[in-house]
């Protein structure tokens, strides 16, 4: 006999798993770093300031990034291409030493999703927090990200950690 309570549960364990989307395509973006940021220069790069100064001061203008959106948008074969959906996210993020302005790191990530652009957002600030810190080399912080940025945060925030 079947359990009229399989459907929701089955429902729910779905609400925690990753979809097409969440992480970039690792053929169209690979992540790239500046070569400019190594580990023997953080103190004097990244680590100088609070990352969001680093980050700023490196940021692509905002022409650059509106001019590879609708290509990304394309190449990513997504279907909804409204550009308000999505943040074109340094997949090797600029706090990390990843490179401004290589297409291969960036990619579209919605904003409005369970692993949306905020929530790796979240993770960004851990993971350069704990380089700064010497808890995590540079290289290790880039991999996790690069790899798997969601089992990154499940690794250092947790998998039930809710933030605004």
């Amino acid at each position: 006999m079947r359990s009229k309570f399989l459907p929701a549960f089955a429902l729910c364990l779905g609400s925690f798993s990753v979809h097409a989307g969440d992480l970039p395509d690792p053929n169209l973006t690979p992540g790239v770093v500046d070569p400019a940021v190594t580990q023997a220069n953080i103190k004097e790069s990244i680590c100088k300031a609070d990352h969001f100064s680093w980050s700023e001061g490196h940021m692509p203008p905002k022409s650059f990034l509106q001019g590879i959106e609708k290509d990304q948008l394309k190449a990513y074969g997504y279907s909804d291409e409204t550009l308000s959906h999505y943040q074109m996210d340094h997949l090797i993020p600029l706090s990390l030493g990843g490179h401004p302005t290589d297409t291969r790191n960036i990619w579209p990530q919605l904003l409005i999703a369970q692993w949306s652009a905020r929530r790796k957002d979240f993770l960004e600030e851990k993971l350069h927090e704990k380089v700064c810190k010497g808890e995590l080399t540079l290289e290790d912080a880039r991999k996790q990200i690069q790899t798997n940025w969601i089992e990154a945060y499940e690794r250092h925030i947790g998998k039930d950690f809710k933030h605004p």
